[in-house]
């Protein structure tokens, strides 16, 4: 039986790795460092490997076809799809036979993900991966939630969701370390008028609730708050899906900071067995 052993959550943002200079150089050194922290910690635990969850920006899914929950089943993923993103374009390895125990498992308990053999990854998942300096240290599995166009998952039923791939993940045997990383948010707009600004009181109450653990209250404030903190705050769902991977164990926040020269609140942070 495999053994969950980091779940991890950071803030991802095109322009991290497009204008990384746009930030004061104190602070984009420290954000850039977490994340390089992160790398090392990942790397350092030898996983088997890295399930990704982010969501797709309108790129391998659009208004005719949107599922709520696709998982990556491919043997290989190439990215990035944005041939504007400066990173370097790379073929990632996937992992198919994990990808399908957590699709089995996932239609065992009530989920009906949808799969794909084919994904390109977008800045979603590479982004983070080029900071931390991960991006082939293992296969990856991505899980990709739709966290762009309504009607989306609810905040609770993204919880439940990874609550079911963490009992899938922990009794797949043919992994014995594996590693989760979320990726998104948290607050930013994207082509609106707001575009650049960054809802810090949100930011900071929905990782509150998180270190909190009352699952309800962070649903609750989730749900009531998200439409003010822009629609890129969406993403959140991500984070909840690794919430219920974590499946009790306590949220630590790493680091915050509203950066709105990169749009976005960026913060990163994990999940540690108390």
């Amino acid at each position: 039986m495999a053994d969950i052993i980091g779940i991890f959550a950071v803030s991802h943002t095109p322009v991290m790795t497009n204008l990384p200079d746009a930030p004061p150089p104190a602070e984009r050194e420290e954000i850039f460092a977490h994340f390089r922290q992160i790398g090392r910690t990942i790397a350092d635990q030898r996983p088997d490997a890295i399930i990704v969850i982010s969501d797709d920006h309108l790129h391998n899914f659009f208004l005719d076809n949107m599922p709520a929950f696709c998982i990556g089943a491919g043997e290989s993923h190439d990215s990035p799809m944005e041939a504007w993103l400066k990173v370097e374009r790379r073929e990632l390895r996937g992992h198919r036979d994990l990808a399908a125990h957590l699709i089995d498992r996932s239609f065992a308990s009530g989920f009906d993900p949808s799969f794909s053999l084919s994904l390109t990854l977008d800045h979603g998942i590479v982004t983070p991966l080029e900071l931390a300096g991960i991006t082939t240290l293992a296969p990856i599995v991505p899980v990709i939630v739709n966290t762009v166009q309504p009607p989306m998952p609810r905040m609770a039923r993204c919880i439940a969701f990874g609550q079911a791939l963490g009992a899938a993940l922990r009794d797949y045997p043919g992994c014995q370390r594996i590693v989760v990383l979320a990726t998104g948010g948290l607050s930013h707009d994207v082509g609106t008028p707001r575009m650049g600004m960054v809802n810090e009181t949100f930011d900071r109450g929905f990782l509150d609730r998180l270190e909190t653990g009352d699952d309800a209250e962070l649903v609750a404030f989730a749900e009531a708050e998200v439409g003010q903190a822009g629609n890129g705050a969406e993403e959140v769902r991500n984070w909840l899906v690794a919430h219920g991977i974590a499946d009790g164990a306590r949220f630590q926040s790493i680091h915050y900071r509203a950066v709105p020269s990169w749009y976005t609140g960026i913060a990163l942070g994990r999940w540690v067995q108390a």
